[in-house]
């Protein structure tokens, strides 16, 4: 492995897409808003010392405009140096982002589909901006204390070369072990810290998203106490951090300090012998209590250093191992052939495990396809790896022209319009497309009765709409998009027998009617009588040495075929209606 590879930062900084020209424009800015607050202070030394001297007022008329220029100017070019680099920190943090998206998008879900929502929420949130701060906070006070330093040690060195070699001293101990030091204590510090905001964040996601159901099964209190637990331990890390920076902090003022006795005292055998004038010894002696605001900021830069390096090595968690993210695209079908999707003895799964094995399908225009059987035998794996999320574990998916698009039960909702929600599907819905695609799933009096209609804002992840509107509208978004495969996870999932049934036939007959194919999932089996086929999923241990215990095929056919021939789908069928009989005797 080699060393771009082994540095998780290395291997992220490029995402940032930082412009160098800006870097280099943020230190120049940087350099010069130090050194004037150093040529202030040994302007404005050498004006007090000659000034009690009582010379000529017109021989200190120069120093008193360089001290008002040096004043005035440090200000300025602090705030210009501010504007520069945060323009180099969020313009990096944005392009991460977009970069970060764009490869979960492209590349398989084996490296987010294990990990919590608070988790990830943590990584894509906080994790960005520390990489983002390595720029601001670690890259840029670096270059600034090196111009600054040597610049300040050259000053200093012309008037009293000794004293110039000592500061140079004191500026590498501050600069050097004190940001070593920091960096080392900051190690197992910021691997915790990260652990635990991660952890918090986590915890009070799934709070606030589950904390009435948590409440009703009687783990509430037990998730408060982690959820403090994990607060404490990022206090501790907190606090830990904080002893780092007083370390750090000790050891600038006392080189510091060591740096104006060591001129002080090189400085006075000077002034007896004549090579050094009283007036120069005040500029050797206070100069140095400016200088070391640049070197102040490093132990923090190596710290913070340290803290983008865990934050990327968590990003990098997230990325495909290699650059190539075609891994777990479908290969095209072959070019005549009539096939929108076709899976040749495809084995699905991830995390190592084959949870579907030895999958053939055929999708062509009109089709419409469902996979029946328990929750957790595989349905959802086997659409996520028909669809190029996951990365068949042998087998082939081939795909025709035109996308397939994977319609999750869980599908987001942003925190927008019911309008704007339906155009992430396509950016050019109209108002009477979105009408007409609500009213296609059942939605039209639903939408009706909303105050704004379509511009009625949703709250975040839909948070003030019921389970079986979810599903509807995230089916309507589905209808909407350009996608010639629709691949849809338990459409019928929180709604009623009738208005599930209707949901299902709508989704058939879309296909038929627009030369789309769809594939649902579904473990309720009463509406799959309008599929062409539908794929009976169940257990086969011994499927192989991979693939022990996977699910498989184990029946397919009409669904009327499988009434008569699949004793199990049949009973299974029953239970339904005799369920439904149940609820509506009538």
């Amino acid at each position: 492995m080699n060393r771009r590879t082994a540095d998780p930062l290395r291997r992220v900084l490029p995402m940032l897409e930082v412009r160098w020209t800006r870097v280099a424009r943020a230190v120049a800015l940087g350099t010069l808003a130090l050194g004037f607050s150093v040529g202030l202070a040994a302007a404005a030394a050498w004006l007090i010392a000659r000034a009690s001297q009582m010379p000529p007022v017109l021989q200190l008329s120069v120093a008193v405009v360089a001290v008002r220029a040096f004043g005035t100017g440090r200000g300025v070019l602090r705030y210009l140096e501010r504007l520069a680099s945060h323009d180099v920190a969020l313009r990096g943090m944005a392009a991460l982002r977009a970069n970060l998206y764009d490869a979960l998008a492209r590349g398989p879900v084996t490296r987010v589909i294990a990990l919590r929502r608070g988790d990830l929420l943590a990584r894509v949130g906080a994790d960005v901006d520390a990489v983002g701060d390595v720029v601001v906070r670690a890259l840029i006070p670096a270059g600034v204390a090196a111009c600054v330093g040597l610049g300040s040690v050259i000053l200093v060195g012309a008037f009293l070369p000794a004293a110039g070699a000592t500061l140079l001293g004191c500026l590498l101990l501050t600069g050097v072990l004190a940001p070593w030091l920091a960096s080392r204590a900051a190690a197992s510090v910021e691997r915790r810290g990260a652990a635990a905001r991660a952890e918090v964040t986590g915890r009070a996601l799934e709070l606030l998203e589950d904390g009435q159901q948590l409440r009703v099964a009687g783990r509430l209190d037990d998730r408060l106490v982690g959820l403090r637990a994990a607060d404490a331990r990022l206090t501790r890390s907190t606090d830990d951090g904080a002893r780092i920076s007083g370390t750090s902090a000790a050891i600038d003022a006392g080189a510091q300090t060591l740096a104006v006795l060591c001129s002080l005292l090189l400085g006075l055998p000077a002034v007896a012998a004549g090579t050094l004038t009283p007036v120069e010894l005040a500029v050797v002696v206070l100069t140095p209590l400016a200088v070391f605001e640049a070197t102040s900021t490093l132990p923090a830069a190596a710290v913070q250093l340290r803290r983008s390096r865990e934050a990327a090595r968590r990003l990098v968690a997230l990325l495909p191992d290699g650059t190539d993210l075609s891994d777990a695209r479908p290969a095209p079908v072959a070019p005549g052939s009539g096939t929108l999707l076709e899976l040749a003895g495809v084995d699905a799964g991830w995390a190592g495990r084959t949870v579907v094995a030895g999958v053939d399908l055929a999708l062509r225009p009109g089709g419409v396809v469902a996979l029946a059987g328990p929750s957790g035998v595989g349905k959802t794996t086997l659409l996520l790896t028909a669809a190029g999320l996951l990365p068949a574990r042998s087998g082939e998916v081939r795909a025709g022209d035109g996308g397939t698009l994977f319609v999750a039960e869980d599908g987001h909702l942003f925190g927008t319009t019911v309008l704007e929600n339906l155009r992430v599907a396509r950016p050019d819905v109209t108002a009477d497309d979105a009408r007409d695609a609500l009213a296609a799933v059942g939605l039209d009096a639903w939408i009706t009765g909303l105050p704004d209609g379509l511009d009625t804002l949703l709250g975040p992840d839909g948070a003030d709409v019921s389970g079986g509107e979810r599903r509807r509208l995230l089916v309507a978004r589905a209808l909407l998009a350009p996608a010639r495969v629709l691949l849809v996870d338990e459409p019928a999932e929180h709604l009623d027998a009738a208005t599930a049934d209707a949901l299902v036939a709508t989704l058939a007959a879309h296909a038929r009617d627009t030369g789309r194919a769809v594939v649902v999932a579904s473990h309720r089996l009463t509406p799959l009588a309008v599929a062409d086929e539908v794929l009976l999923l169940g257990a086969s241990p011994g499927a192989g040495d991979d693939a022990g215990g996977a699910a498989q095929v184990v029946a397919r056919g009409p669904h009327a075929a499988l009434l008569h021939d699949e004793p199990g789908y049949a009973w299974a069928a029953d239970q339904e209606r005799t369920g439904e009989a149940r609820v509506h005797p009538g």
